[in-house]
């Protein structure tokens, strides 16, 4: 398997429902570096996984749609606890989305799967994977 990773940040505000979440239950600030990992068995006819440029773009226009949110006021949000995981799904499928919609250039279609994954400090991160 193949894979190329692009990297990117974004900020939100956000709060949690549930005594396991302790203090997070209070607004807070959270600050994520996401690596976003394109997968597929065979290289495409230029011999690359994806164009890096515009993986490197997607992404960055998929993290604009949270970046400076609070995430507790965003309708599509609504009732759910926005964990690290919870996010790390919301940005692949809006990835996947963006590949089937031709974003990624023709050769995108021929992608396997796309890792995201989400660090919230140097010690803790979480991880989406999906199949395209």
């Amino acid at each position: 398997m193949f894979s190329i990773t692009v990297r990117d940040h974004f900020m939100v505000a956000h709060s949690f429902r549930g005594e396991v979440f302790g203090p997070a239950q209070a607004l807070h600030g959270a600050t994520y570096v996401v690596d976003a990992t394109f997968r597929r068995t065979d290289l495409d006819d230029d011999g690359i996984v994806v164009d890096i440029g515009l993986a490197t773009a997607q992404l960055g226009e998929v993290l604009g749609e949270l970046n400076y949110r609070n995430l507790d006021d965003e309708p599509a949000f609504a009732g759910v606890n926005t964990s690290t995981e919870f996010l790390a799904k919301v940005v692949a499928d809006r990835l996947a989305e963006r590949v089937h919609a031709g974003a990624l250039g023709a050769g995108a279609r021929g992608l396997a799967g796309i890792v995201v994954t989400l660090n919230e400090s140097h010690v803790a991160s979480a991880s989406y994977e999906r199949t395209l």
